[in-house]
């Protein structure tokens, strides 16, 4: 199972960007799927997640500006990321909860990051 992020890059304060995150392999089922972020010299933090029902949540630094959704038939999440901040900067992560098999456990897997930078 392989998660493939896109979409991060360079933008000024109150601009957006939108991340994708794709999962290909061998899947049998996706259940919640979920953006993390580290900022240099900080611990990795959720962004928000959302269940494989569509229920979503969101850290209180994001809420209202950034935009959580999935495609199920794509195996994607993405991250609508609205009236970005400096301190928004960071490496983004993508993670999704999969099963591979009918009688596999949930496993976790990472993408490999995507920079976010957001500066004047």
């Amino acid at each position: 199972v392989q998660l493939v992020e896109s979409g991060g890059g360079s933008v000024q304060p109150g601009g957006s960007l939108r991340l994708s995150c794709a999962a290909s392999g061998s899947i049998f089922s996706i259940n919640a799927m979920g953006w993390y972020r580290q900022a240099p010299g900080r611990q990795r933090e959720l962004v928000a997640f959302i269940g494989s029902g569509g229920s979503t949540t969101y850290s209180d630094s994001v809420k209202g500006r950034f935009t959580i959704s999935r495609d199920n038939a794509k195996n994607t999440v993405y991250l609508q990321m609205n009236s970005l901040k400096p301190e928004d900067t960071a490496v983004y992560y993508c993670n999704s909860d999969i099963r591979t098999g009918y009688h596999s456990k949930p496993y976790d897997y990472w993408g490999q990051g995507t920079q976010v930078t957001v500066s004047s």
